[in-house]
């Protein structure tokens, strides 16, 4: 069982920047593909971006150039580095980890770009 817990969510202001990180514990994590994935009110969960445990990371059109998603499998870290940020990246930010079969999901964290 992998237990995710996410951090770095809050408030900012349109074009602003922020880092949101998920911390894994529980399984052997570089086994682990990481994404991150958001949910807007009213809209069906997204993905947003991957990091698989080798190879090229991938992101949804809306945040290429604007977003990268990083890992460190020595402290079990994946993160999501969020810039030029706009009102419509408001969401509920889930970070998932997937094996195989197996899917785990943090309780989210909530971003909101606004003025």
């Amino acid at each position: 069982q992998v237990q995710l817990v996410e951090s770095g969510g809050g408030l900012v202001q349109p074009g602003g920047s922020l880092r949101l990180s998920c911390a894994a514990s529980g399984g052997i994590f570089s086994f682990y593909a990481m994404a991150w994935y958001r949910q807007a009110p009213g809209k069906q969960r997204e993905l947003v971006a991957t990091i698989p445990s080798g190879g090229r990371t991938n992101y949804v059109d809306s945040v290429k150039g604007r977003f990268t998603i990083s890992r460190d499998n020595a402290k079990n870290m994946v993160y999501l580095q969020m810039n030029s940020l706009k009102p419509e990246d408001t969401a509920v930010y889930f970070c998932n980890a997937r094996r195989t079969t197996q899917e785990f999901w943090g309780q989210g964290t909530q971003v909101t770009v606004s003025s």
